[in-house]
């Protein structure tokens, strides 16, 4: 990386615009950048690292930039930084702008405006500069990739500020690994320490629960076995757990069956005592049922002595209902002979009810003739009701001619209202009719201007539409031309390259003793070789490949660019000058006009077709009006005929209707009369029927009596007995038939008799037995049982329990081998015997690489009297890995790098920065560092020390490397020539070159 122009505009001390030429400051190797103190020489290594990487270094980073601005620039003027530079090869210039609240341009106050950021690289061949990205992110991702290094790395390899390694030669080795972590990025070690320690507690947890699960496993086993099971206090984790549950498991199942052998053994000896005393107690009882039976048989017997007289009574009334049930036909039938006969003469008061008192007391004939004459009379009234009918017809036909001349009146109103209107209603029919005829030839006109309008318009969009595309078409032949020209170049460098390196690739195919093709000598004492970046024939050809295609690709886009331009020509001549916008307007204002005439035009047919409406409508009315005039005069004679009619039929009405209020009424008034006279003569005649009916039933039920033997009917139908008594009389009866018949039955069996004849059974005492005995199975079958799954859940304990030791084998064996390793990384291993943690190892081979570089310099700063070497002894009690020390070559011994003095705690330091600036370099991938910044600590060196420092960093010129010296000791400005001055003043710093060419 070498550094070529910086340009600042209001940062920091700086409040103007000012410029530094690296280019010929390192024209000398050495250049010194002095100034008092304050006037901003660090500001200028700031501005470098800012425009590298957006942020400045340590605490004076802050505020998002913001600080940056220089309190002495103009409120218009914007910080800006420029930074030119050549990094792996490539000429680049990055420009940053921090953020800045600006004065509005309108209105007063003030407004943020964001970080800008440009990154552009010079072109060799054309010599002009190129945009490459103003992204924020692309541009910290494209520097860092090519130098290689984040901005903590930059500063301590390029910017190397010797106070803070004059502290890192003092500090502990805590501190060393913080600083050498950050510049070497040994992340990823830390990381593999903590993976190992997360794997070792996973690892940890996974066996603590598996031994969780086994030891709660045997503390049910041990909950299952009861009291048989002894199990010593564990914990998870514990060695020897898994041994110490399986052994306990074992046992307890041993004892487990042999408590259920014995259990097995009292049940079977339960069992057998329980059948015996339930054959015992099924005689017992059997004795009991017998002797109770024998004595419910006597009790029986005595009762039905007690009921024999009850028993008598029963027989004799059944015998007596036997004999009244010949008598009961002749009951009935006097009965139901009675209930007519009371009916009929009910019916019969009822119907005289209803009748005059005149009739009261009338035969059955009298009411049937005064019957036949109210017949007679109802009859007469039929002529009456047929004038009262017409009466009505005519009454009705009377309103109809009144409706029909209010009719006739209303048509002769609306038809000389309408008519009187139909002149100037058929001339403005007449006048949208012409108005149609005229939007129709108008829309007609129009029509044929539609479509050459439509076609200018779609060729004025191709005209545009073509423009963008020949835009593009241009844009992507310029690109082909200029990638045809750098492949074209590209292929000739390769070309010359080989060619001027052909000697060698000759000399690859020369043997010794064979004639060379160029000379013809034999012998080849010296060929030539082939040096770093030889072009061979094959990379020639693939460069000549690519040449050829990116032509073709060239030719293609120029031949897209011709027909694009030609496209549009043929559509620019068809659309003409004016523009799109203004083409469609007018073919829009076209279709807007013809839609209208179009739609004026389509109410010729309506306005036609109402005319033609209007005239029949015109027609229909006059003949109305022409009809309803003869209606009229028609309606005057047939109501003279309706009045003389409905004076003759009132006249009949009056003398048919009498005193009622209408012939209807008086028809009611006869049909009522009519009725209830043929209803009481109806009614008298059923009566006299019912009481003959009765006198006859009467005789027949007094012999019927007699015959059965009692002396009465009504001793017969006392005698009688219903459905539901007879039952109930004949089931006592049969009842105590079959009661006697068991008791008989039961005393004669023998077994009962001889039953009676024993000592009563005792059941209790026999139950109390039995429940004893069963008590003593059940309580056995539980033994059995409680015994039985005490074995099987020892046994599928057990099995669990085996398999989760099974199952923990493996994961025992990953804890103990990532305990292990995540032990020896973490330095607390005791085989680790430095207690050095992994990334303290890969920074103390580090530092060892550091030291020897840091020595070389060293070496000549103090006339061969240091070096600096690695130490990996521990310290006290702490960890070891980074210890540095310096090798006193006067005394030969080996001291701590804190009793260096001043001056040489500087050279030191400085030779310190040196080596690890070639270490990191190296690191970083071998980017080359050809500008360095040394920043102070030359006032504590004595002239020769200084003499000596200067020429161990002139000697970095050998590297073509140039270094910048930041201090503000006199003796130096008379020493180095080329110079940068910070000079400062009220108005702000300034930068002056002094002694450069």
């Amino acid at each position: 990386m070498r550094l070529h122009r910086l340009d600042l505009t209001a940062f920091g001390p700086f409040g103007g615009t000012q410029s530094v030429d690296f280019g010929e400051l390192s024209a000398a190797g050495l250049f010194l950048l002095h100034g008092p103190t304050g006037a901003g020489k660090t500001s200028v290594l700031d501005a470098v690292c800012y425009a590298l990487y957006g942020s400045v270094p340590g605490a004076r980073q802050s505020g998002q930039g913001m600080t940056l601005r220089s309190d002495h620039a103009a409120p218009g003027v914007r910080t800006e930084v420029t930074l030119e530079l050549t990094v792996a090869g490539r000429r680049l210039e990055i420009t940053r702008q921090p953020p800045w609240e600006r004065p509005k341009k309108r209105g007063t106050g003030t407004t943020l405006d964001k970080a800008q950021t440009w990154l552009r690289e010079r072109d060799a061949a054309s010599g002009t500069w190129k945009d490459l990205s103003r992204s924020h992110q692309e541009t910290a991702e494209e520097i860092t990739q090519l130098l290689g290094m984040s901005r903590e790395q930059f500063c301590q390899v390029v910017l190397l500020p010797q106070g803070d390694f004059a502290r890192f030669l003092r500090a502990d080795a805590e501190a060393r690994g913080k600083l050498l972590g950050r510049l070497f990025d040994t992340r990823r070690f830390a990381d593999v320490e903590k993976r190992l320690a997360e794997r070792r507690r996973a690892a940890e947890s996974r066996v603590r629960d598996g031994d969780a699960d086994l030891l709660a496993d045997a503390h049910r086993m041990q909950q299952a076995a009861g009291d048989t099971m002894e199990l010593p206090e564990l914990t998870p984790g514990e060695p020897g757990l898994a041994e110490t549950v399986l052994g306990a498991a074992a046992v307890a199942r041993s004892t487990a069956r042999e408590r259920l052998t014995a259990a097995r053994c009292r049940l079977a000896t339960a069992e057998a005592a329980l059948a015996e005393t339930d054959r015992v107690l099924d005689g017992v009882r059997e004795r009991d049922r017998l002797q109770r039976r024998f004595a419910e048989a006597r009790e029986r017997a005595a009762r039905l002595q007690e009921r024999s007289g009850a028993h008598r009574e029963a027989q004799t009334r059944m015998e007596r209902a036997r004999k009244a049930e010949t008598v009961a036909p002749a009951l009935e039938l006097r009965d139901s002979a009675e209930a007519e006969h009371r009916r009929a003469s009910g019916a019969e008061s009822r119907a005289r009810a209803l009748l005059p008192a005149s009739l009261a007391d009338a035969g059955s004939a009298g009411l049937a003739a005064a019957a036949r004459r109210a017949a007679g009379e109802l009859g007469g009234l039929e002529s009456a009701r047929r004038a009262e009918r017409r009466l009505t017809e005519l009454l009705d036909e009377r309103a109809g001619l009144d409706r029909q001349e209010r009719a006739d009146r209303e048509v002769l109103e609306d038809a000389e209202t309408w008519l009187a209107d139909w002149e100037e209603t058929r001339a403005g029919l007449q006048a949208g009719i012409e108005s149609a005829q005229r939007a129709a030839g108008r829309a007609e006109q129009l029509g044929e201007q539609r479509e050459p309008a439509r076609r200018r318009l779609n060729a004025a969009r191709l005209r545009d539409r073509l423009t963008e595309d020949a835009r593009a078409a241009g844009e992507q032949a310029r690109v082909a031309r200029e990638q045809a020209l750098a492949a074209k170049q590209h292929w000739l460098d390769l070309k010359e390259q080989r060619l001027n390196g052909i000697a060698a690739e000759l000399a690859a195919g020369l043997t010794d003793g064979e004639a060379c093709a160029v000379c013809g000598a034999t012998e080849h004492p010296a060929p030539a070789r082939k040096v770093d970046g030889h072009v061979d024939r094959e990379t020639e050809e693939r460069a000549l490949t690519g040449h050829q295609q990116a032509d073709d690709h060239r030719a293609g886009a120029e031949r897209r660019l011709a027909a694009a331009r030609e496209a549009l020509a043929a559509a620019s001549a068809e659309a003409g000058d004016t523009a799109t916008e203004q083409l469609a307007r007018e073919a829009e204002e076209l279709e807007r006009q013809y839609a209208q005439a179009r739609e004026t035009a389509s109410a010729l047919h309506p306005a036609q077709e109402r005319l033609r409406r209007a005239e029949q409508e015109h027609e229909l009315r006059t003949a109305a009006q022409r009809e309803a005039a003869v209606r009229a005069a028609a309606r005057v004679g047939h109501r003279d005929r309706l009045d003389r009619e409905h004076a003759t039929l009132e006249e009949e009405l009056t003398r048919a209707r009498g005193d009622a209020t209408s012939v209807a009424a008086r028809a009611e008034q006869l049909e009522r009369s009519a009725q209830w006279l043929t209803d009481a003569a109806d009614a008298a005649r059923t009566a006299e029927d019912a009481a003959q009916r009765l006198k006859q039933a009467d005789a027949r039920l007094a012999d019927a009596a007699f015959r059965a033997g009692f002396d009465t009917p009504r001793d017969a139908a006392e005698a009688l007995l219903d459905d539901a008594a007879h039952r109930e009389l004949q089931r006592r009866l049969d009842a105590w038939q079959h009661e006697e018949a068991a008791v008989r039955a039961v005393l004669a069996e023998p077994e009962t008799a001889a039953a009676a004849q024993r000592p009563p059974a005792d059941v209790a005492s026999a139950q109390r037995a039995a429940e004893d005995a069963g008590r003593r199975v059940r309580e056995a079958a539980s033994a059995r049982d409680a015994a039985d799954r005490r074995c099987a859940e020892l046994d599928r304990l057990s099995a669990r329990a085996t398999a989760s030791v099974r199952r923990l084998g493996p994961l025992r064996e990953e804890y103990d081998r990532v305990a292990r390793m995540a032990g020896l990384t973490a330095g607390t291993s005791a085989d680790n015997e430095r207690r050095m943690r992994l990334e303290s190892y890969v920074l103390a081979a580090r530092l060892e690489q550091v030291a020897a570089a840091a020595t070389v310099r060293l070496h000549r700063m103090s006339s061969g009297r240091y070096t600096l070497v690695h130490s990996d002894d521990r310290t006290g009690r702490g960890r070891s890995g980074l210890g540095l020390h310096v090798v006193d070559a006067w005394t030969g011994r080996e001291r701590d790098t804190a009793t260096l003095s001043g001056g040489e705690t500087f050279f030191a330091s400085l030779s310190l920065a040196l080596g690890l600036a070639d270490v990191v370099t190296d690191e970083a991938g071998g980017v080359r560092l050809d500008t360095l910044f040394i920043d102070e600590g030359f006032g504590s060196l004595d002239d020769q020390t200084l003499d000596e420092v200067l020429d161990v960093l002139d000697s970095l010129r050998e590297r073509d490397r140039s270094v910048g010296i930041v201090s503000h000791v006199a003796d130096l400005r008379r020493r180095i020539h080329a110079q940068l001055e910070v000079v400062k003043g009220r108005t702000g710093s300034e930068l002056r070159r002094h002694g450069a060419r």
